[in-house]
C-alpha cells in the first residue's frame, strides 16, 4: 500500500484480472481491468475484510488487549484465490523468506504474463502453465525437485483447491492438508491468506513459537505445543490474536546461527 493505494494482479476463473484499490476516508473505491475484472471487483469486499467476524475475539493479555485497542479496524481479508496462495507457501517451505520471496519473484517474472491495465505488475503463472512445467525448470528460480513436484502436482489438481472456497473452514483445511507436500504448517498459511480462516494457527514454523511466548509470557524460546496452550484462550481466533501481537512489533531474541541460503542451481 501506498498512500491509500493498493494495486494488485491476480487470475481469476475468468481470466486474469488488475485491481486498484482507494483507501479514503472510511470508503475503498475499487477499479478492475481485464478478463476478470467482474470476478475480482465482486471479491473486492472479502480482500478488504468484509466477511471477517470478530464477534466473541476477547482479547484476555493485556500485550493483545493494548494491540487492538491500537487498531479497531483490523479485518482478516479473504483473497478466493486458493492455488495463487499456496505456490509462495510452498516455496517458503524449510527456506529462509528472503530465498522463498526471490525465488517466487523469479517464477513469476519468467512463467507468468503481463498484467491488464495500466499498474506495470504481472499476473502469476497459472496452474495450466505451472502443471505442464517440468521440475528441472524451476531450478534457476532457486527451487529443488521436492519443493517444484509439490507445485506441480497441485496445479494438476488446482480445481479441488480452489473448491475448498466454497467449504467450512475445518473441511476446508482437511481438504488441502490431504494434498501431497502439504501439512499443517502450509494449509494453516494457505487457509489464512485465501480463505480468511481467524483461527489458522501455523504449527511448525521456524519462529512463531518463540514470538507468541515472548510477546505473552517473556520466554525467549518455546515450542508448538505451548504457542498453542497459549493461544487457547483464542480458540476461533487464535489467527487474529498472532497478527495482533505482530503488529506490536515484538520479536523473540535470536540465538544462534541463521539458516543459510542455498544455491540450488550449484547443488
Amino acid at each position: 500500500m501506498r498512500d491509500g493505494v493498493v494495486w494488485r494482479a491476480t487470475l481469476t476463473p475468468e481470466g486474469p484480472a488488475t485491481l486498484r484499490l482507494v483507501h479514503d476516508d472510511g470508503e475503498v473505491d475499487v477499479q478492475a481491468w481485464g478478463p476478470g475484472a467482474a470476478w475480482a471487483a465482486a471479491g473486492a469486499g472479502p480482500l478488504c475484510g468484509e466477511e471477517d467476524d470478530d464477534s466473541g475475539f476477547c482479547p484476555l493479555h493485556p500485550l493483545i488487549a493494548e494491540s487492538h485497542r491500537r487498531h479497531p479496524g483490523l479485518r482478516l481479508p479473504k483473497t478466493r484465490a486458493v492455488f495463487e496462495a499456496l505456490v509462495p507457501v510452498v516455496l517458503g517451505q524449510k527456506v529462509t523468506s528472503v530465498e522463498a520471496h526471490r525465488s517466487y519473484r523469479a517464477m513469476v517474472e519468467a512463467l507468468g504474463e503481463p498484467a491488464p491495465g495500466p499498474s506495470g505488475l504481472t499476473v502469476p503463472p497459472s496452474a495450466a502453465v505451472l502443471a505442464r512445467t517440468p521440475y528441472w525448470t524451476f531450478h534457476r528460480f532457486g527451487i529443488e525437485r521436492r519443493r517444484a513436484e509439490v507445485i506441480i502436482r497441485a496445479a494438476r489438481s488446482a480445481t479441488r483447491l480452489e473448491e475448498t472456497v466454497g467449504m467450512d473452514l475445518p473441511s476446508a483445511r482437511r481438504r488441502l492438508e490431504a494434498f501431497p507436500g502439504v501439512g499443517p504448517w502450509t494449509a494453516a498459511k494457505v487457509a489464512l491468506v485465501a480463505l480468511g480462516d481467524p483461527d489458522a494457527v501455523q504449527v511448525g514454523d521456524y519462529h512463531l513459537p518463540h514470538i507468541v511466548a515472548y510477546a505473552l509470557e517473556g520466554k525467549p524460546r518455546s515450542t508448538d505445543e505451548r504457542m498453542l496452550e497459549l493461544l487457547e484462550p483464542y480458540r476461533g481466533h487464535r489467527a487474529r490474536a498472532v497478527r495482533l501481537i505482530g503488529l506490536t512489533g515484538i520479536g523473540a531474541p535470536r540465538f544462534g546461527p541463521k539458516m543459510p541460503l542455498r544455491n540450488i542451481a550449484r547443488s
